[in-house]
């Protein structure tokens, strides 16, 4: 090979645009970082309903790197949808030195277990917020089956001018709701089988039960709907006579 011109000829080719390839890669890779290229203008397109303007403004000073050309915008994503409320972001660049940033926010449907929320979407995340709102208690996991009921049971029980505040799904798969009305709450065991039907079956016969007692001033406290052909009512200070012994 070394006392072939040809050979060598094409060696010292090759070699000669492996270190032209190599040395246009290294001006690129420095052009592309020169402060030329850096955004100049980070814009956040959408109105924030509840994320915190200045902890957004903070974590886009302090987490997003690079130029126009460099930054990563799949870990700015990740970077920006830590801060409370942010669901996700969209980010798109625009020449020559502009970043925009769409943001979707949570919107919360509940309050879920310890210090948590569930949004509208059915997905647990944690922020700080005073809003009322009812209460979920229940595994992580069906989160998203909770929601979804909620939205089905405060339908149905709307005609009834009530309202679900509290909702709890037990590790075994036990349903129970607390329905506010006008001037008193009502708390539903609904169990684990067939839980849509219960609460059909209870709307139904409302009026007629629980709707005659609330007229004639009776308040029920906890309506037991693990019945296979009706419910037990709990009504406040009850107490069942005890049985006159025989004379």
């Amino acid at each position: 090979m070394w006392d072939d011109p040809r050979q060598m000829n094409a060696l010292s080719a090759t070699l000669g645009l492996l270190a032209l390839a190599g040395l246009v890669i290294a001006i690129v890779a420095y052009v592309v970082r020169l402060p030329a290229f850096a955004f100049r203008e980070v814009v956040v397109t959408t109105p924030l309903a509840r994320a915190d303007s200045a902890q957004l403004e903070a974590a886009i000073r302090d987490d997003l790197a690079g130029t126009f050309f460099t930054m990563d915008l799949a870990r700015a994503r990740v970077m920006l949808a830590r801060v409370p409320w942010v669901r996700d972001v969209a980010l798109r660049r625009q020449w020559p030195n502009r970043l925009e940033i769409a943001v979707d926010e949570h919107e919360p449907l509940a309050r879920f277990n310890d210090g948590q929320f569930v949004s509208a979407r059915g997905e647990v995340f944690a922020a700080g917020s005073d809003v009322a709102l009812p209460s979920f208690e229940g595994p992580e996991a069906r989160a998203a089956e909770m929601a979804d009921r909620y939205r089905e049971w405060s339908q149905a029980l709307a005609p009834l001018a009530l309202r679900v505040v509290e909702m709890r799904l037990s590790p075994r798969g036990g349903w129970r709701l607390k329905a506010a009305g006008a001037d008193s709450a009502l708390t539903l065991e609904l169990g684990r089988d067939e839980p849509d039907a219960r609460l059909a079956r209870f709307v139904a016969a409302y009026r007629q039960t629980l709707g005659a007692l609330a007229r004639a001033g009776t308040r029920v406290e906890v309506v037991d709907l693990r019945y296979r052909n009706g419910f037990a009512a709990r009504i406040p200070a009850f107490r069942e006579r005890a049985a006159k012994p025989a004379a």
